[in-house]
């Protein structure tokens, strides 16, 4: 049986002093009533992350969106700003969007934007500097962050591969490129097509590029 009172305690924004108002306000519901009760609205959900955030930082903040999306089941099928529920807020070149995850059986979150907008690799470049321990990247239109996993590709280092400062390895169909200088990086990644994900590791940018 579910706890709607735990619930509402651990990820809704209440106290033990809203127990008895609890009580009230959840008696003779539905389930679906229930849990949309308990639900924090969205100045909650974005004040507990950014506080999150600010005090352990990045990772801490999404595991408290991930933990709650499943905790709640708030996973919309087609996110955006013009939809009721709620979801963490971002501001990205100075532009408005926000992101989602979609589906319990992945922590992979889509990022929107409030009004249309091009999908820049600044902007990309951008969101792995706010989530070092996701991957970015753009697929069929939208952009996606997904848990930075260990590869299996068998790297090559390429010593004196390039006179820029880049680090640079080759693999089967990949290729995979990390330096501090962004825009060296992005200069010597013009030499590679494919798909392309963006991490930050140590204050440094990687890119992947699979093909």
């Amino acid at each position: 049986m579910t706890d709607y009172l735990a619930l509402a305690m651990t990820y809704g924004g209440f106290t033990s002093l809203d127990k008895v108002y609890l009580g009230g306000l959840l008696k003779n519901k539905s389930p679906e009533d229930r849990m949309k009760a308990i639900t924090p609205p969205p100045s909650v959900l974005n004040a507990y992350f950014t506080e999150i955030y600010d005090k352990q930082g990045p990772q801490a903040a999404t595991n408290y969106y991930w933990e709650l999306s499943r905790a709640l089941d708030l996973f919309p099928s087609h996110p955006s700003f013009a939809e009721e529920f709620p979801f963490v807020r971002l501001n990205l070149e100075g532009k408005a969007y926000g992101f989602a995850y979609l589906s319990r059986d992945s922590e992979k979150a889509l990022v929107f934007a409030e009004q249309a907008e091009s999908i820049t690799e600044a902007l990309l470049i951008q969101l792995a500097q706010l989530f070092p321990h996701y991957q970015i990247f753009e697929e069929a239109g939208q952009i996606w962050m997904m848990p930075a996993e260990e590869d299996h590709f068998d790297w090559v280092y390429q010593d004196g591969a390039s006179s820029l400062l880049v680090d640079l390895w080759i693999a089967d169909k990949a290729v995979k490129l990390s330096g501090y200088n962004t825009e060296d990086l992005l200069q010597l990644a013009q030499n590679y097509q494919g798909m392309r994900r963006y991490q930050f590791t140590d204050n440094q940018l990687i890119i992947y590029i699979t093909h």
